[in-house]
């Protein structure tokens, strides 16, 4: 399990994308979100604004499994 730390109370889902190095851009997040199985505490997540925060769990299919710290 890798270990994302951010800075502020909460961080959306494609900041997180991009800030764990998995797209490039903001703009990718979308299509991302739509073409691979994203999981947010267990339960599949596709819109790009949801909020995480400290001790959220994100698994990635073929990526892996992320916490978010501070």
């Amino acid at each position: 399990m890798k270990e994302i730390k951010i800075s502020t109370e909460t961080i959306t889902l494609g900041q997180f994308l991009k800030l764990a190095n998995i797209i490039s851009t903001g703009g990718m997040a979308k299509w991302f979100l739509q073409t691979n199985d994203v999981l947010v505490n267990g339960e599949r997540e596709q819109r790009r604004g949801r909020k995480l925060k400290v001790g959220d769990v994100v698994h990635i299919e073929t990526i892996g499994i992320f916490t978010i710290r501070s």
